[in-house]
């Protein structure tokens, strides 16, 4: 302590008294800063934040110590440069830069608190008014839905160094730690929305400094046919007889709202307060969407497109899209979400695209036609791959080995009458010949003998009696027999096979085996009842994949020119997402209006307009569009203007405004 002074008082004095008895003694000018700290049993300091209730109300006791804390010119606290354990270094006591001109030091992920800051001080009518202590005289310590001052007194604190021209920097942990008392959400140092922030910070100044010590019940009241100018003008009064501060002269207006009836007419008009205005984007009603197209022809690598489809747009849309860079009809297209090496998802072609996420790996198969099903003519029958790898067992003693996929799956048909297990082993061959060496007679006649499911017929979807078990030879196992169509996307519930064939000994590269649509489970032993369409697994041995499967040609692919296709976004003009905001709009079914004429809950048409102004108009931009599966931020350019005039109608009160 620099000095001390014991002085008498009542119980009843004020602690202004305490105040300015210090002041005297310790000869401080009325116009500097102060504040005062009082010494409890434990040893450690409390605000003395009200200054105008009595040293009884305080709970002061004789013989406390009160300490009086004055302002440094930098605009910190004594107190607070003692906490933070630091001192300025003699450069930064030499500093005098131009006020308010003063970054704000990022702790971890605050660059939203900080954007939010930097806005608000520079907002002059607000930071003169901190600036020159007025907020001393309005500080509302005994509103429940305040923060005792605390928030207002920190962005004081703030405001202060930053526009003391003594910084070049200042690190707001203080004011973080403030925020973070008050609103646990933005406790930490991780992201969040500067709006979010910003709103609050608002709210919490407009509490701490509101002028109404006790708010009164105010009665909405309806425009009941009377003038528009009348109506707004009880509104605005009404709203001020329980919210009159700093924040409601600079950044309040009026809205004004009308409701229409659908069944009687009706029509309601009120007038409510904003602090800001959240405006939407226009949104683009296209969507850029990159796939992978898999041509019959297998010497052909995949190919990527990206391609331009309508937003709210269905399976279809995609696959007419492709068509154009293809020249392969729709018809002959299916399309399925591949994630770790199986399919996730087969898509009908009637299903939304909205499904689909930017993230998805898509791929659009080229198919031999989607004849229907059901029908009794000759047909090809689609059939998933998988492919798998054997890996040995953790038990070395043991014969069994486990299964991993690996590689793209794919879908391949084959013609119904010619449905058996050699015709697929030969279409397979057929189809992976781009990657999959074909072993030559002296390989073959040297390889180990495999399991490989025999020469019976394969089960066919719908339960159609078996066909010729023919095997078709290399020449017949080309794309116009060996790549597969169908009505529909495979599913665990298309109809299936009632019996499953049995193995034979056979000498192949590879062996098939029926699986569930996870490619996971051996489904031999599944119920001869299951109506479940076949899913096929191809079987590596390690030793002959490492032979005879070339895993760099496997996931070779090229990029068609539309690849470089970049949807242009033009800039729109701040005008256009005001001019959103007030359009007409019916409420949804979650939110209907009560009509007081119906007595019944109406799907009501709501226009808002901007009726009043403020000072200081704070306009946030909603860059997030949600749908059901997912959420886009958008990265729309938005024009404004630099001198900005009142963006609407002669509705709106004329007077000199800006934007933050």
């Amino acid at each position: 302590m620099d000095k001390t002074h014991t002085a008498e008082f009542s119980q009843t004095d004020s602690i202004d008294l305490v105040l300015r008895t210090a002041q005297d003694q310790f000869v401080v000018s009325p116009q500097e800063e102060t504040r005062l700290w009082v010494k409890n049993a434990e040893g450690s300091f409390e605000r003395l934040c009200n200054t105008r209730v009595s040293l009884r109300t305080a709970s002061l006791k004789s013989g406390q110590l009160v300490v009086m804390e004055t302002r440094s010119k930098d605009g910190t606290w004594p107190s607070q440069q003692t906490r933070a354990g630091s001192s300025a270094t003699k450069e930064e006591e030499e500093f005098h830069g131009q006020p308010g001109i003063c970054g704000l030091t990022n702790l971890g992920n605050t660059c939203f608190m900080n954007s939010a800051l930097q806005c608000l001080s520079n907002v002059p009518q607000l930071t003169e008014y901190f600036l020159k202590n007025r907020y001393l005289d309005e500080l509302n310590f005994c509103n429940p839905l305040g923060m005792k001052g605390e928030i207002a007194e920190a962005y004081a604190d703030l405001v202060k160094q930053a526009w003391s021209g003594r910084h070049r920097s200042i690190v707001p942990n203080v004011f973080k730690t403030k925020v973070g008392h008050f609103a646990s959400q933005f406790l930490g140092y991780q992201q969040h929305d500067s709006q979010e922030l910003l709103s609050f910070l608002l709210d919490g100044l407009h509490e701490d400094l509101n002028r109404v010590k006790k708010k009164e019940y105010v009665e909405q009241c309806d425009a009941a046919g009377r003038p528009d100018q009348e109506v707004a003008v009880e509104a605005w009064q009404n709203h001020k007889r329980r919210n009159d501060s700093v924040i409601v002269d600079t950044f309040h207006g009026l809205f004004k709202s009308t409701l229409v009836c659908p069944d009687c007419g009706n029509v309601s008009v009120t007038f409510d307060p904003f602090c800001y205005l959240s405006v939407p984007l226009p949104v683009s009603h296209k969507r850029v969407m990159e796939v992978f197209f898999v041509s019959m022809d297998p010497r052909r690598k995949p190919e990527q497109h990206r391609l331009v489809v309508p937003k709210k747009g269905k399976i279809s849309d995609l696959c007419m899209a492709l068509a154009k860079h293809t020249g392969v009809s729709p018809e002959r297209m299916m399309v399925a979400d591949v994630f770790s090496h199986r399919f996730y998802k087969i898509f009908q072609l009637d299903e939304s695209l909205s499904t689909i996420l930017d993230r998805d790996d898509i791929f659009i198969y080229e198919v031999s036609g989607r004849s229907s099903i059901t029908e009794n003519t000759r047909e090809d029958v689609v059939i998933p791959i998988y492919l798998r790898e054997r890996t040995p067992a953790r038990d070395y003693n043991s014969s069994y080995y486990g299964l991993m996929l690996f590689g793209h799956p794919l879908l391949v048909s084959v013609p119904r009458d010619r449905l058996s297990w050699d015709a697929l082993y030969h279409i397979l061959l057929y189809r992976l010949s781009r990657y999959v060496t074909r072993p030559s007679s002296d390989d073959e006649d040297d390889g180990d003998e495999k399991d490989v499911e025999g020469g019976k017929n394969i089960p066919k979807p719908g339960n159609v009696a078996g066909g010729s078990s023919q095997d078709p030879g290399p020449e017949q196992a080309g794309p116009s027999s060996g790549v597969a169509s169908g009505s529909r996307a495979p599913t665990d519930s298309s109809p299936g096979p009632s019996h499953w064939p049995q193995r034979t000994r056979r000498k192949h590269l590879f062996t098939l085996q029926t699986v569930n649509s996870n490619g996971t489970s051996d489904r031999s032993n599944f119920n001869e009842d299951t109506q479940a369409q076949p899913y096929i697994a191809i079987d590596w041995d390690p030793e002959m994949k490492k032979r005879y499967y070339d895993e760099v040609e496997a996931e070779g692919y090229v990029k068609h020119d539309c690849v470089g296709y970049v949807l242009k976004k033009a800039p729109v003009r701040l005008q256009e997402c005001i001019e959103l905001f007030t359009t007409m709009e019916t409420l949804e079914k979650e939110n209907p209006w009560y009509c007081p004429n119906c007595k019944q809950h109406q799907l009501a048409t709501k226009k808002l307009d901007l009726w009043t102004l403020p000072e200081t108009l704070i306009i946030h931009l909603k860059r997030f569009s949600y749908t059901k599966f997912s959420r886009e931020k958008l990265d729309t350019l938005v024009e404004f203007p630099i001198r900005p005039r009142p963006p609407m109608s002669s509705s709106i009160n004329a007077r000199t405004w800006q934007v933050v």
